[in-house]
C-alpha cells in the first residue's frame, strides 16, 4: 500500500444512522453487507475465506489483524467469501517465514474493501446492544447522504437465500475411492477442512451441488450423509429441507453442521430464527448435556434453532447447549442416527475439542457397514 493510499479516508455508516470515520486498507471501493464480529484472536485467513460469510462484512475484534500475513494453504474456500473488513489495526507488514504476501495484497488482489482504524471494541459493544444491521464501507468521494441512499437499497440478511450462491457448480470426490466409507456431501458453503476431517479418516466423499435432487444423491449409495454449514437464512432454502426430508426417510446415519442443524430442525417443524447479534469466534463454550462435558468451540452463524419447539418435540432430543446464552448448540432425533450441531467441529481456526463428533459419525456409518 502507497504512503498516500494510507492516508486516504475512509467511511463507515450503519443502518441506523451511526458513521464512524477511519483509514483506507485493501482496494479503494465501495462495499455493502451486514455487519457482524468475530472475537477470534487467529485464524483471520480462514475467517474470510469461509463461505458461511459471504453477504457479510466483519469486524475483527482483535487489535491486530494481518500482523502473520497470507499463506496460501490457510483458506477455506477458493476465495475471499466476506464483503469487507473492519479493523483497529490492518497490518500490511508481516512476520512470519511461511507467509506469501501481505494482506493489502491480497485484499488488492481479491477485490476487498476494508476501513483500518476503527475502534473496533466500541464498535463490537454498539452492535451487541443494537444487533446485526447493514453497514457500507466506502473509500471514494462520496458523499454520506450518497453512502446512506446506497445502503438503503441493500436487502436484508433476514429471508435471504444465499447458500446456492456460494455452492459448487458441478459435484466433485475426495479421498480413496475404495474406502467402505462413502459420504455423500450436501455443499450450501462447505470449509475446506470439514472433507479434510472425512478424508483424513479414510471416507471417500462426493461433494454436491446444494440444489443436487435427492435421486442423484442416492446413485452414489453413500453410507452416510453431511449438510454443510452456509450462508443466509435458512427458512427460504425450501429445496434443501425437502431433500433434508426424503435423506431422513432412508434413516441411515446424518450429521449436520451449522446451516446443517437448521436445515434437519426445519425438516422436521422447528423453526429457525435470526440471532440478535449471532456468534463468531472461536471460544464459545459449548455443553454436552449427554456427556457432561464442556468444550470450548469454533462458531459462525446469524441464525439458530427454536429451543422451546426443540423440546416440545418427542422425537427430538437437545445434545448440545451454549454457555454462554443458552441456546441449542447441538440436536439428534430418537429414532434415527442423524444428529447435528450448531458450531464447527473442524474448528479451523480454533480448538480441536468436538473433532470427536466425527468419530461420532464415523461409528455409526461403520455400524451401518456391518449391518448391510
Amino acid at each position: 500500500m502507497s504512503h498516500t493510499q494510507s492516508l486516504k479516508p475512509a467511511i463507515l455508516i450503519l443502518e441506523d444512522g451511526s458513521v464512524f470515520y477511519g483509514k483506507a486498507f485493501g482496494k479503494i471501493g465501495t462495499t455493502t453487507g451486514e455487519i457482524c464480529f468475530n472475537t477470534g484472536m487467529t485464524g483471520y485467513q480462514e475467517v474470510f475465506t469461509d463461505p458461511s460469510y459471504y453477504g457479510q462484512i466483519v469486524i475483527m475484534n482483535n487489535v491486530h489483524i494481518g500482523n502473520y500475513g497470507i499463506n496460501n494453504d490457510e483458506v477455506e474456500s477458493d476465495s475471499i467469501k466476506v464483503k469487507g473488513i473492519i479493523g483497529r489495526n490492518l497490518e500490511e507488514q508481516y512476520s512470519r517465514f511461511a507467509a506469501d504476501n501481505s494482506l493489502q495484497e491480497y485484499f488488492e488482489k481479491q477485490n476487498i474493501v476494508a476501513i483500518d482504524g476503527i475502534d473496533s471494541r466500541a464498535l463490537v459493544i454498539h452492535i451487541r446492544e443494537a444487533g446485526a444491521m447493514n453497514c457500507i464501507i466506502s473509500s471514494e468521494n462520496k458523499s454520506v447522504d450518497e453512502l446512506k441512499q446506497i445502503l438503503s437499497e441493500v436487502p436484508s440478511m433476514a429471508g435471504l437465500e444465499l447458500a446456492s450462491t456460494v455452492s459448487t457448480k458441478d459435484s466433485y470426490t475426495a479421498g480413496d475411492q475404495n474406502s467402505k466409507i462413502r459420504i455423500a456431501v450436501l455443499d450450501y458453503g462447505i470449509k475446506k477442512n470439514i472433507l479434510n476431517c472425512f478424508v483424513e479418516r479414510g471416507a471417500y466423499v462426493k461433494v454436491f451441488n446444494a440444489k443436487t435432487s435427492f435421486d442423484e444423491l442416492k446413485e452414489f449409495n453413500a453410507d452416510g450423509y453431511f449438510i454443510s454449514n452456509g450462508p443466509g437464512d435458512p427458512e427460504p432454502m425450501h429445496y434443501a429441507i425437502e431433500t433434508v426430508k426424503e435423506i431422513l426417510l432412508q434413516k441411515k446415519p446424518f450429521f449436520g453442521i451449522c446451516l446443517g442443524q437448521q436445515l434437519l430442525a426445519l425438516a422436521n417443524d422447528i423453526p429457525t430464527f435470526k440471532m440478535h447479534h449471532g456468534h463468531r469466534g472461536l471460544n464459545h463454550p459449548v455443553k454436552n448435556i449427554i456427556t457432561g462435558k464442556c468444550e470450548i468451540t469454533t462458531q459462525n452463524h446469524g441464525f439458530g434453532v427454536n429451543a422451546e419447539a426443540v423440546r416440545n418435540n418427542n422425537n427430538i432430543e437437545v445434545t448440545h447447549i451454549n454457555l454462554n446464552d443458552n441456546s441449542v448448540e447441538g440436536i439428534r432425533l430418537k429414532d434415527r442416527p442423524a444428529f447435528s450441531v450448531q458450531y464447527h467441529p473442524e474448528s479451523t481456526p480454533g480448538p480441536h475439542d468436538s473433532r470427536y463428533l466425527f468419530d461420532d459419525f464415523f461409528a455409526m456409518m461403520q455400524t451401518e457397514e456391518t449391518t448391510k
